[in-house]
């Protein structure tokens, strides 16, 4: 059955998303492309613990306490509670440990901060949870949006294996249950300055008490530290050193290297002037040891430059996790060589710590010192505009990726960036994508901090220019956190059109990620108040919209009612580029009622508009369509012309999304023309594509189609594994549409190999699936499911 399925971007294609569990591979066998199973997807194995920390000082006893628990990982899941104050060494000592037990834990090692100290907001389970699944290879759009099912999968996951889980900096028990392991055979180790009673008594963790180092030792660390620049240093006043620093890893660090830069000093002055200083400190003194932390923040941050402490200062705003010179740039209204020379002298302060290459992180310590010096420091509205600049370098930075991952998205006009700072650009689709993956968290962080201030005009637009990508990479958490952030801050502007908008890719993310009864709820408000105030243009996008998520649901004469609306919209407006989406939409949803031949004239007028406007995914998608109408139509020569053209856009655009779609077509074409061996080829291609961009219902989609060609080959054995294949992904995501035709192709093949019984079963439920659809190709698909399901006649001769 070749039945059509429409794909693609947010104007002219609907995207079917999905998962597999089984890796497709392709050989060369006799001239043709013979597909073979390998079982199951290789699980990747996350490598995420940071890098191991210098000048780590014996901990010995915590080390091996943490050694003897790790063996009981066998028997039961095992989580360790290393607690103490701020600074005492927890992240350092759970690190080192980590990397000495990493080969006893060979399936991985997750590690995430959850910030539970941080000025900024904590990172959740859910948030958590996500990212570990992402480092698993689970499609975005398989991470279930309940928090609950999402634990119940990553458990599923490390069932049975054993996996070193890193908790860093958390704050309360509800931050970890969700991403305890359900089997034995994993560790979790947590750092908290909280000793998480109840996750000792509720859940067995065990504790580690980490105390401040004993005076030999943190004299032997600063010794170390100090070695090189510092060799003659006397013992004694090393020892007071350490008693100012209150025996603190963090704070003898930092003491280290402010002595290290003053090798000519006495070591007594420099400690007669961190008694000077811890003197102004002795009005807010109290028991908790962080106060000689901040102590020493002092001594060294008032030992900066000018620049250097506001651009210090200035960091403590910031409202993401990492950051790179172009950030502080915009932070501090310079250039980006003036930022990374600031930043490096900052990190030799060991006020920052180096991450990767131009990437730099805070201690939450001392982001929370830096976050307090400027609200003391600097004034509101330097605050103010200080943030605000750091949200239109992410705004127009994002936008330059978006030209470059979806270039045929509109220009948006922008609210300039002031001078002298400079938003990248990218010179092709991996080094955009690069940037967006090391970002993407920050952008989430800065979209809050934004709501949070009610910088509202920001919110919607980063929120707009950022739908594209989440749309693309299927990141679900991301995409609805900016859309209802940007949803709100329309409202508070009284801005029926942003409402829209927001509204509208709300929808649209929703739909994508399977809930379409929610994503068509929230596309008829976007189109009511694109009525209501007369947006014509908003009015045609949000029925396109509309169309699309119908005509993903099969429902192809209501979507054909509103692409038809859409059309008079844009003939209306006189709008090209509508007009050429409605055609090609249109005829889409024709060529679903089995009505090819009116879809040509559409898909024709549609390819020269597309080809007007230089929109080349666009005319790539009217070629593809042209090829299926003419397909249907018996003329599969032409229709060869057209996919193959359209191949060559793909191509010549290096876009995998488009090639791995139309390569389907091509394959079709092949069995059409009766060379179905020459169709696994395409088949593979697209199957392959489409599981690097994470899309496996689309992959599912290849595969049945590779079922049907060996069913034309009479390899009804081969074909079973695909058209099983296509159906458990089909059922696993609820697209019932394609699962029906699935299984029919299921039921055709094992009755061709004799399977007669487990043939009946799926033709039952292929029937019960049929029953909701009443269009000319389901009703013909019903047809063949119920001939199929009819038992010979008792003349029928049998062999």
């Amino acid at each position: 059955m070749n039945k059509r399925t429409p794909y693609g971007d947010d104007d002219s294609h609907n995207e079917l998303h999905g998962s597999a569990d089984d890796v497709v591979q392709a050989r060369d066998i006799g001239g043709g492309v013979h597909f073979h199973r390998t079982g199951r997807t290789p699980t990747p194995v996350p490598r995420q613990l940071p890098a191991d920390v210098r000048g780590f000082v014996n901990r010995s006893e915590a080390l091996d306490l943490l050694t003897q628990l790790s063996a009981e990982a066998a028997k039961h899941v095992v989580v360790c509670v290393v607690a103490g104050t701020a600074g005492v060494g927890k992240t350092s000592l759970a690190i080192r440990w980590s990397h000495q037990v990493a080969g006893d834990f060979p399936d991985g090692q997750f590690y995430v901060n959850l910030r539970g100290y941080d000025a900024g907001p904590p990172v959740g389970p859910a948030e958590a949870l996500d990212r570990f699944l992402r480092a698993l290879s689970v499609p975005g759009n398989q991470i279930p949006t309940d928090l609950d099912a999402r634990s119940a999968l990553f458990r599923s996951f490390l069932a049975g294996k054993r996996f070193l889980i890193l908790l860093d900096n958390a704050a309360t028990p509800g931050q970890i249950r969700p991403l305890l392991p359900g089997t034995a055979g994993c560790l979790v180790l947590v750092t908290s300055r909280s000793t998480l009673a109840g996750l000792v008594s509720r859940d067995g963790a065990h504790r580690v008490r980490l105390d401040v180092l004993p005076l030999d030792e943190a004299t032997s660390l600063l010794r170390e530290l100090l070695a090189e620049h510092r060799p003659h240093d006397d013992d004694e006043d090393l020892a007071e050193l350490a008693r100012l620093c209150a025996r603190l890893p963090l704070a003898l660090r930092i003491a280290a290297e402010r002595a290290a830069g003053r090798p000519r000093t006495p070591l007594r002055d420099l400690v007669d002037e961190l008694r000077d200083e811890s003197s102004l400190w002795d009005a807010l003194a109290s028991d908790d040891d962080s106060d000689a932390v901040r102590t020493v923040f002092a001594w060294s941050y008032r030992a900066l430059s000018e620049q250097a402490s506001r651009l210090f200062r200035l960091l403590g705003l910031y409202p993401g996790e990492d950051f790179g010179p172009h950030a502080a740039a915009a932070l501090l209204r310079d250039t980006t060589a003036t930022a990374r020379r600031l930043l490096d002298d900052l990190a030799g302060a060991h006020l920052l710590e180096p991450t990767a290459p131009d990437r730099y992180e805070f201690h939450d310590l001392l982001r929370l010192y830096a976050h307090d010096q400027a609200r003391t420091e600097e004034p509101p509205d330097s605050t103010t505009e200080a943030l605000d600049r750091l949200a239109l370098w992410y705004l127009h930075t994002a936008a330059n990726a978006v030209h470059v991952l979806a270039p045929e998205t509109a220009e948006r006009e922008l609210p300039a960036l002031p001078a002298p700072l400079s938003a990248p650009v990218f010179p092709n689709h991996e080094q955009a994508v690069l940037w967006y993956e090391r970002e993407r968290r920050n952008l989430t962080f800065l979209i809050r901090s934004l709501e949070q201030r009610q910088a509202d005009n920001l919110v919607s637009l980063l929120a707009d220019v950022l739908r594209k990508i989440h749309a693309r990479y299927n990141h679900f958490d991301d995409w609805i956190t900016t859309a209802t952030a940007a949803l709100s801050a329309a409202r508070r502007l009284s801005d029926p059109g942003r409402e829209a908008t927001a509204l509208e890719s709300l929808g649209k993310a929703h739909v994508q990620h399977g809930d379409r009864r929610r994503g068509v709820e929230l596309q008829e408000r976007a189109l009511a108040i694109r009525r209501e105030i007369g947006d014509r243009r908003g009015e045609a996008v949000s029925t396109n919209a509309l169309g699309l998520a119908l005509l993903r649901d099969h429902q192809p004469q209501a979507a054909l009612d509103l692409f038809q609306r859409a059309s008079e919209i844009a003939a209306e407006l006189d709008d090209d580029y509508r007009l050429a989406v409605s055609a090609n939409n249109t005829a889409n949803a024709l060529i679903d009622l089995d009505r090819p031949a009116e879809a040509i004239p559409l898909l024709t007028a549609a390819l020269d508009r597309y080809r007007r406007l230089s929109i080349a995914g666009g005319e790539g998608d009217a070629l593809r369509g042209l090829s299926h109408a003419h397909r249907l139509l018996g003329d599969a020569a032409q229709a060869r012309e057209f996919i193959k053209d359209a191949l060559t856009i793909a191509r010549d655009h290096r876009n995998p999304a488009w090639e791995a779609f139309w390569s389907l077509e091509a394959g079709r074409v092949l069995v059409a023309l009766g060379t179905p061996a020459e169709a696994l080829a395409p088949y593979q291609r697209a199957a392959s594509l489409q599981r690097q961009l994470d899309d496996r219902v689309r992959e599912a989609a290849a595969l049945d189609a590779t079922g049907e060609a060996y069913q034309a080959l009479g390899r009804h054995e081969d074909a079973t594994e695909f058209h099983r294949y296509a159906v458990d992904t089909f059922r696993r995501f609820d697209e019932r549409w394609p699962l029906a035709v699935a299984l029919h192709n299921l039921a055709a093949t094992l009755l061709a190999t004799g399977e007669s019984q487990a043939a009946a079963t799926h033709l039952n439920e292929a029937a019960t699936l049929l029953t909701a659809y009443d269009d000319p190709v389901a009703r013909r698909l019903h047809a063949e499911v119920k001939a199929l399901h009819q038992p010979p006649s008792d003349d029928t001769p049998t062999t």
